[in-house]
């Protein structure tokens, strides 16, 4: 498990905390010890699929999802494996950051909603 911990008093509040969780296949960010963002990955040889990135309804709006995704799309490139983005956030996210590019595979079509 990969985790990385924030004092972001102006934006976010109490602490901040990200953390990959390789038993759910998933990045969780967490606020004061609860789970506000997830973002679902598919862990193949060589590449990493996202599938689908959600923030709970409360904590939704605070910008916290962008916080998760560049903690899990930089785990991804330290690992050494190609990011797939076939969940529309992450895709989004990745089309307004073009550090990633030469990570990417990008799949043939956006996926819905991106």
């Amino acid at each position: 498990m990969t985790e990385s911990a924030a004092r972001t008093e102006d934006t976010f509040g109490p602490d901040v905390t990200t953390t990959r969780n390789d038993a759910l296949h998933r990045y969780e960010l967490h606020v004061g010890g609860e789970l506000a963002v997830q973002a679902r990955y598919i862990d193949r040889p060589g590449h990493v699929d996202f599938t689908h990135t959600e923030t709970e309804e409360r904590f939704a709006g605070r910008g916290l999802a962008k916080v998760l995704a560049h903690f899990a799309l930089d785990d991804v490139v330290a690992s050494g494996k190609r990011i797939i983005p076939h969940c529309p956030f992450i895709y989004r996210y990745l089309r307004k950051h073009e550090a990633y590019n030469q990570c990417v595979d990008w799949p043939e079509r956006p996926p819905a909603g991106a």
